[in-house]
């Protein structure tokens, strides 16, 4: 019933086809993908094949095609070498309860109605986030495409180039930057007939394993057929932290990866993808996928376009896509052990290329020194320390500047007025009341020994240490009014420094009047216990009030 309400005859046609489309661009990647992260080229399909059904069937965006991606399968190799060097009996497991525990966290944080959180992030920090990751696909697959091994990090890949240049096997090195220059230069037209990864797999593998086979060129090799086994969850105390630390990374950047490919899709196609669904899609997706040792996945940014190009507008699309790969791999998986790593290798780094934030970097110098200079931090972060440190660090620098903006604009909204200020400011306000000589001039008297501290608009817990310190500076007087009738917003933190400024002042033996007249900020000040420390009588509902006991 879901798909069927989702789905209508009418897109019936441009759903087969980009279903399809999208299989045939799917598929190569998705063996790259698997090989790149160790789990195996067999865990790439099976992971396109599960994660793009159960995403489609459960999600939130209609035209989004899910699967293994570059920043997944790179978190996914980090998963698999640590669990499997940590753990060498039952590495493997663990990294797919990685994997089942990264869905679960997924669906708990669309239930929690936390989508619309995940694209929030900064513009440099997700721009540093991805030009990391694309510089550490590039850098881990140079090796392979120099037809030597791979390496698992990014450092120990960069700090190895010169050895395998040194011993380059010049026949996979041919193969792979053939397929570079194929997946990169194909022409537009000629991929609406058969896309350049596929033509690249298929005619350079059939060129390797009939012409060079004595070469020493290294495939894929034998992958296994049929249907996945069930692999169960397998969780002690002892690797409860690694698990839960890799399951909450894998989850947090397959939700950021789906829902940037939601608003891609959302611009392509004028609709408004549902957050929260697409997360509980993605999680389902996911968890089902550890169950069969498939590797984990997120919305696809290149596939969905092409779903969306070559006509898919419904969740259709998605699972005629994972359909048709499930057909292929099983009756043709056995043609897939002559691939050479290299051609492979040759397509990642493409990918790669395409998820470095290039508009970016070639505006760099338009952004500003802060906007760079966060980008290039979380860059590094990316590449040289872990993935979620980079995007925590990314946000917490982020959020420290955007405060400390905030408050300096709070704070214009804050104004200490004394004396012949305070004067002119009531004598040119709109008071509805008529006061006589007499009492002008008593108050004007009394207008010279009062501070008035007034607050328009909302303010934040940033604002509580320079408010107390302009209040230092303002000590000169027997009287302190305290306007809040004009505040939007007072924070806890904001509230116990203005019950302070009371404290404080009170304990000099001066006088505090204070002006709510806002049900909001009265509750504020209810809940911090205003009554017990300020009398009825110090309390009012405008100025007006407020003046006539100064006087």
């Amino acid at each position: 019933m879901i798909l069927i309400n989702k789905i209508s005859s009418k897109h019936l046609k441009g759903d087969i086809f980009g279903g399809l489309t999208a299989a045939v661009i799917a598929l190569p990647l998705a063996l790259a993908f698997g090989v790149s992260s160790g789990a195996g080229a067999i865990a790439g399909v099976y992971g396109a094949i599960f994660v793009g059904f159960f995403a489609a069937l459960f999600g939130g965006t209609a035209t989004q095609v899910s699967g293994p991606t570059g920043p997944m399968s790179v978190v996914m190799a980090l998963v698999l070498t640590q669990l499997i060097a940590s753990h060498p009996d039952t590495g493997l497991v663990l990294a797919f309860t990685c994997v089942i525990l990264a869905g679960l966290f997924q669906i708990l944080f669309g239930l929690l109605k936390l989508g619309k959180y995940f694209v929030m992030v900064p513009y440099p920090v997700i721009s540093g986030f991805m030009t990391g990751i694309g510089i550490i696909i590039i850098l881990l697959q140079i090796s392979p495409l120099l037809g030597n091994a791979g390496y698992s990090n990014a450092l120990a890949a960069l700090t190895n180039i010169p050895n395998a240049f040194n011993q380059q096997n010049i026949y996979a090195t041919s193969l792979g930057v053939i397929t570079l220059l194929i997946v990169i230069y194909w022409p537009e037209k000629w991929s609406k007939v058969v896309p350049a990864p596929l033509f690249a797999l298929l005619s350079l593998s059939l060129i390797s394993s009939t012409f060079l086979t004595q070469q020493g060129i290294s495939v894929i090799g034998e992958i296994p057929t049929g249907f996945p086994n069930l692999i169960m969850p397998n969780l002690s105390l002892e690797s409860l932290y690694n698990v839960s630390y890799f399951a909450f990374l894998l989850a947090v950047l397959g939700a950021i990866d789906s829902l940037l490919t939601s608003m891609v899709a959302d611009t392509m196609t004028e609709t408004h993808h549902n957050s929260d669904k697409e997360l509980i899609g993605q999680g389902i997706a996911n968890t089902i996928a550890g169950f069969f040792g498939a590797l984990p996945g997120a919305g696809a940014t290149m596939r969905t376009a092409i779903n969306i190009r070559a006509g898919g507008k419904t969740p259709l699309s998605g699972i005629i896509h994972s359909l048709t790969l499930l057909i292929v791999i099983l009756w043709a998986g056995d043609y897939a052990q002559y691939i050479p790593h290299t051609v492979l290798a040759g397509m990642l780094i493409k990918v790669g290329i395409d998820i470095i934030d290039w508009r970016f970097i070639f505006q760099i110098k338009k952004v500003g020194l802060f906007s760079a200079s966060l980008m290039l931090l979380v860059l590094l972060l990316t590449v040289f320390v872990d993935l979620i440190t980079a995007v925590l660090v990314g946000m917490f620098v982020a959020n420290l500047v955007t405060l400390d903006r905030l408050t300096n604009i709070q704070l214009d909204s804050i104004t200490f007025t004394q004396g012949s200020e305070l004067i002119s400011e009531i004598s040119s306000s709109n008071m509805n009341t008529d006061f006589t000589d007499d009492i002008q001039k008593s108050l004007s008297k009394a207008l010279d020994n009062t501070l008035l501290l007034a607050i328009d608009g909302p303010v934040s817990f940033a604002v509580s240490r320079e408010l107390s310190r302009r209040f230092t500076d303002n000590l000169a007087f027997t009287t302190l009014v305290i306007d809040l009738s004009q505040a939007k917003l007072i924070g806890t933190t904001t509230g116990l420094m203005i019950i302070d400024l009371i404290e404080r002042t009170k304990a000099n033996n001066k006088t505090v009047l204070v002006i709510t007249g806002n049900e909001k900020i009265n509750q504020s000040l209810h809940k911090l216990s205003l009554e017990t420390l300020l009398d009825k009588k110090y309390q009012f509902n405008n100025r007006e009030q407020a003046l006539k006991t100064i006087i």
